[in-house]
């Protein structure tokens, strides 16, 4: 990968849905990642293998990607785990890559996952050891990475320890996640330098929400930092139910308009991403969209 070219991972199908009132049907599910990638999208997170009863949105995953494999769908694919059985569920849907989730605070390792900053640590350890052995590809997530709604602002030395040991344990990529949008762009910038500078920025990736109308100057902050890997949502769907304050993440249309325009390649349609929009905002009947939507509907028309 070029130092001028950005991989974006939308999470819209996954992070984006699992907070919505409206539930929507498998056959919808795959619809709309079909959508985002016939927009060019390099990958995306297409659901989780989580708890039903927690997260109703997500059941059925498994047929989620079994409809994918059958209709021959190849963008690269992504599907969140909170545990052992999640990795058995997901091996048996043959996912290529699961990504976990760690805790840089110990109030949002209690609210989000019922366990200890250490003990969810030990369990993404032991299933990144049986990934590597089953050639899955694992991304770590560390939430909570610049603040926490529970235990207030995450010490940056917390977050530079845990990603040294997963990147060290072998994971393919570490993502940084502002899970509440509570960052601001030099707290970006510090740590994701301090980062890139120990460990270079290919395996090193940031999930940043819109809470706080940011999303895009942390995008921009972790940029100049080097980072070259981004979470995004279309319609900048997104929340985390168990994280008060947490609104949408930065928006799909913004990001890739952002990076487009400052001669970055994304490999993004931005007309077929607007298109992938209008589709969410229609099943959903509530998809905000991105904060430059209206413009780039008005310019893409041109």
């Amino acid at each position: 990968m070029t130092a001028r070219c950005v991989v974006i991972t939308d999470v819209g199908p996954r992070d984006g849905l699992q907070n919505q009132h409206k539930i929507l049907a498998v056959e919808q599910r795959i619809a709309l990642v079909q959508a985002i990638a016939a927009a060019g999208v390099p990958q995306i997170e297409i659901g989780s293998f989580v708890s039903p009863k927690k997260v109703p949105a997500m059941a059925a995953t498994e047929q989620v990607c079994a409809g994918l494999g059958s209709a021959g769908f190849t963008t690269p694919t992504v599907v969140l785990i909170p545990n052992m059985r999640g990795y058995e569920l997901a091996c048996g849907a043959n996912a290529e890559t699961v990504t976990m989730v760690i805790y840089a605070s110990e109030g949002m390792a209690q609210k989000n996952a019922a366990m200890s900053m250490s003990d969810a640590e030990t369990v993404t350890l032991n299933i990144l050891r049986l990934a590597t052995h089953d050639n899955i590809r694992v991304i770590v997530t560390i939430a909570v990475a610049f603040t926490c709604p529970f235990d207030g602002p995450t010490a940056p030395s917390t977050v530079t320890r845990q990603a040294e040991k997963f990147l060290l344990a072998g994971a393919d990529q570490v993502v940084l996640a502002d899970t509440i949008g509570a960052a601001h762009p030099q707290q970006v910038q510090l740590l994701c330098a301090e980062l890139v500078g120990r460990h270079g920025p290919e395996r090193l990736g940031c999930h940043f929400h819109d809470t706080r109308a940011m999303g895009l100057a942390n995008v921009y902050a972790a940029i100049e930092s080097g980072i070259r890997h981004f979470d995004s949502s279309i319609a900048g769907l997104g929340g985390c139910p168990f994280a008060p304050g947490a609104s949408g993440n930065v928006a799909t249309e913004d990001i890739a308009m952002m990076l487009q325009q400052m001669g970055f390649d994304t490999g993004i349609d931005l007309k077929k991403l607007m298109q992938a929009s209008d589709f969410v905002q229609t099943l959903l009947s509530s998809a905000p969209g991105g904060r430059a939507k209206a413009w780039l509907r008005s310019f893409l028309a041109q």
